[in-house]
């Protein structure tokens, strides 16, 4: 299946002036796949090193000097390395962290040769504080689970994903076909994003069988806590794992997790799985001004774990609750935030690591919570996401009147609409927020028929 990043990377082959780029991103989300395809499709050759696979190659790095390397490997593997011909794939590269820094010489000495380098748990590397990234001669793309847009179009529906990059306002999607687009959301949301199950269920539409796929993966995450931490912190590691798909979008309580754990040994292991890239932190912003981030409360935080088809099966969710109820009330809703987040995460620049934030306030007299804060160029855009077609906004209201924000968005199985500052975005059209917001802003829109 084709993944939206590719075209990123065929890009990055073409350029005269490019960097040594690192794929970063959780086990089994498809980096390997990705690279292994650009090497067939684009270049004459491709050699591949996996460090975790062939750990006596690691020897070829003891050097920082380009040409001894290339040297060396071509000797051991008695294959030929032609820059501008051969694509170089150092696979789990975490396990050979000289061959991280031998990136930047790459760049300086040989920038003809494309390297890309990738593995699973190389966030653990790279934030170690004895590791000096070589900054400004390497670039980082990060890869998530399929979008659902991916998700259209792997299914066979690129006509249809086509003709949503081509809505707007003036022309809205027609009833049946939002309609079949709520189906397909719903599928997804049973499936998730993981390659391997949509593979599968692509091939045989066998949710019995995406759904022990999905087991495997979560037990997969399980056997690798061992690579990445000490055995003292298992346990932690094994109760935050077991707890975070249920403690998804809601403000995060240490004692929710284990009563009886140390916050601080919490905390680690929340450190560990973020850098697993298993779970993302969405951070309280005061929301005043821009860049977001540089406004957070670090200790006032929600989480989302790697993939809504993940939460779904670790929470044991039946598939006749996704297949016959709101979607936005399954799970108190959570399981809607979770899919939300996920897009937004799926669509932010594959070029920087994606940041989520939330809006809340807790006075005893008029408390408020905006489910997600975005930016869209330097605009200041809340989000709330809302069950059924109708539902009060009151939150979201507050916000935009606190901020003075003209423009705020509800997420929901409402078609398109725009009245009263209030874009009324349906969960398919996640993707094209950007481009509707902008268009707003540019017409000035102040009402359209509902």
């Amino acid at each position: 299946m084709n993944r939206d990043i590719e075209q990123q990377l065929v890009s990055w082959k073409q350029r005269d002036n490019r960097l040594p780029v690192l794929l970063r991103g959780a086990r089994q989300v498809g980096k390997t796949y990705i690279i292994e395809k650009l090497g067939r499709e684009h270049f004459k050759q491709m050699l591949t090193i996996n460090f975790e696979a062939q750990p006596e190659l690691r020897v070829c790095f003891e050097t920082l000097e380009p040409q001894t390397i290339l040297t060396t490997i071509e000797l051991l593997t008695q294959q030929t390395i032609k820059p501008g011909e051969t694509l170089l794939f150092l696979d789990e590269i975490q396990e050979c962290p000289s061959a991280i820094l031998a990136l930047r010489y790459f760049k300086e000495k040989m920038p003809a040769l494309h390297v890309i380098g990738a593995g699973s748990l190389l966030e653990f590397t790279l934030n170690d504080k004895n590791f000096r990234m070589p900054v400004g001669r390497v670039q980082s793309l990060y890869l998530k689970p399929l979008s659902f847009i991916e998700y259209l179009s792997a299914a066979g529906y690129q006509q249809l994903r086509d003709y949503l990059s081509a809505i707007t306002l003036q022309t809205p999607v027609n009833t049946a076909i939002h309609q079949h687009l709520l189906k397909l959301v719903r599928e997804y949301m049973i499936l998730g994003g993981m390659p391997a199950v949509i593979q599968e269920y692509l091939q045989n539409k066998n949710l019995n069988e995406c759904q022990q796929i999905q087991s495997a993966l979560l037990n997969s995450y399980r056997y690798d806590f061992g690579k990445y931490a000490p055995l003292t912190d298992h346990q932690y590691l094994q109760r935050l794992f077991e707890k975070a798909p249920g403690l998804i979008a809601k403000h995060f309580q240490y004692v929710k997790v284990d009563p009886d754990m140390r916050s601080r040994d919490i905390k680690t292991a929340l450190q560990m799985l973020r850098h697993a890239n298993l779970i993302y932190l969405v951070y309280s912003t005061a929301s005043t001004g821009i860049p977001l981030i540089s406004l957070i409360n670090e200790k006032k935080f929600k989480l989302l774990f790697l993939d809504v088809g993940l939460v779904q099966r670790a929470d044991k969710l039946a598939t006749e609750l996704l297949l016959e109820n709101d979607l936005l009330l399954v799970n108190r809703g959570a399981l809607a935030e979770q899919f939300v987040g996920q897009e937004l995460l799926a669509y932010s620049s594959c070029y920087e690591e994606a940041n989520l934030y939330f809006w809340s306030r807790e006075k005893k007299s008029s408390l408020a919570e905006v489910d997600y804060v975005t930016t869209v160029d330097s605009k200041i855009i809340p989000i709330e996401v809302k069950a059924g077609t109708t539902g009060q906004l009151k939150s979201l209201k507050i916000f935009m009147a606190e901020k003075n924000i003209p423009l705020g968005i509800r997420i929901s199985q409402a078609p398109l609409n725009y009245n009263d500052g209030i874009l009324s975005l349906p969960l398919y059209l996640i993707h094209q927020l950007p481009r509707l917001v902008n268009d707003i802003c540019k017409q000035k829109i102040k009402k359209l028929p509902s």
